[in-house]
């Protein structure tokens, strides 16, 4: 798989007059080569020339690990902490012959201190935002692909399920954050897709708050924001749940963004645009009189990120093709009242939309 995914990278350099593309530890690197590393003070940088076989370079100690995963030729430059990875990077570099060349390079991934180090070995490179062509290679899944963001899914899901029937009263936003985790990691899952999100009453408002020391009180809600991964492919998926006797208006908001995400679903087909999705949901919050409260773009990519492209979102152009994968997820926020998001995450057919997502959208009252 590795190989043909070089493959079809190498076509989109030449499409693009990119010499070279390199890659630091992320999902780019994976999804292009398989190699799995984290990020630390110590580079890893894999340069993907056209015309020659990947070049990696990367501590001497984490070689062995490297070969273990790598798949296809390639040749490793390796540095030691005595001394330093400079002169890596100028050999590497000078084998290139990058100097004077195009590098394509992830401009929200790579370090400043990373791109500065290749451009001191090549003063004459030229560096270009790649970030375009490889969203190009992810932007659709593949039936394997798209196998494993279903089970990430369901087993989200399962966990959301069992954390929700132990919600108590009194019990604090840290505490069923906590139990969220502990329940993840068991569920056989790969971990978490990012750190789960539990607000509850007013701090519902706050749409990417952390979980904090409040408590669980009657007549308020709770809001959801959790995913797992398996093998490497992210869920997340928000559910608003009520907790005791809900007033009037709090349900009457509820009852809004259930629509709004009911017409973000129902516009998903090939063909119509991203931004035609998030003006679904949108018109809906608007015309119930909360436009100024949805305060965020109606959904994103999933994938081996948990946010990726498309973007759901107003001006993004991008036309809807059957094995995208993405979130819709309207919501509503009252600063001092709180707050209500509905998130499910869908993928494109031939046809239309599926839902990965199986979690009912009614109200839960506890």
């Amino acid at each position: 798989m590795s190989n043909l995914r070089i493959e079809s990278l190498r076509d989109l350099q030449r499409a693009h007059g990119l010499q070279v593309i390199a890659l630091v530890p992320g999902a780019n690197l994976f999804y292009c080569t398989g190699l799995q590393k984290s990020l630390s003070e110590r580079p890893c940088v894999m340069f993907l020339p056209v015309e020659d076989i990947p070049h990696l370079l990367l501590p001497e100690f984490e070689v062995a690990d490297a070969e273990q995963q790598l798949t296809f030729e390639h040749r490793i430059y390796t540095y030691s902490d005595a001394q330093g990875y400079s002169q890596a990077f100028r050999h590497l570099c000078r084998d290139l012959g990058l100097n004077g060349k195009q590098a394509g390079i992830e401009f929200t991934h790579m370090r400043v201190f990373e791109q500065r180090e290749i451009a001191l070995a090549a003063p004459e490179c030229q560096f270009v935002d790649a970030e375009a062509l490889l969203a190009h290679l992810r932007i659709r899944k593949d039936p394997t692909e798209l196998a494993a963001l279903q089970e990430a899914a369901r087993l989200n899901e399962r966990v959301l399920r069992q954390v929700i029937a132990s919600i108590e009263l009194g019990q604090s936003e840290k505490e069923i954050a906590a139990a969220y985790q502990m329940a993840a990691f068991q569920a056989q899952s790969d971990g978490l897709a990012f750190d789960p999100i539990v607000v509850s009453g007013p701090n519902g408002a706050l749409p990417h708050a952390y979980p904090g020391d409040r408590h669980i009180q009657a007549g308020e809600f709770i809001t959801l924001d959790c995913g797992v991964k398996y093998r490497h492919y992210c869920s997340d998926i928000t559910r608003t749940i009520g907790v005791g006797e809900i007033s009037d208006r709090l349900k009457a908001i509820y009852d809004v963004v259930y629509e709004a995400n009911e017409a973000g679903r129902s516009s998903v087909r090939p063909g119509v645009t991203a931004e035609s999705v998030d003006r679904a949901t949108r018109q809906v919050i608007t015309k119930a009189g909360y436009g100024d409260y949805f305060t965020h773009r109606t959904g994103h990519g999933l994938g081996l990120e948990v946010h990726e492209p498309p973007y759901i979102v107003e001006g993004n152009a991008t036309v809807l093709e059957p094995g995208m994968v993405f979130t819709i997820e309207p919501g509503i926020y009252i600063p001092g009242l709180g707050g209500v998001r509905i998130e499910d995450n869908v993928f494109v057919t031939p046809t239309g939309c599926e839902s990965l997502t199986t979690l009912p959208r009614e109200l839960i009252l506890l």
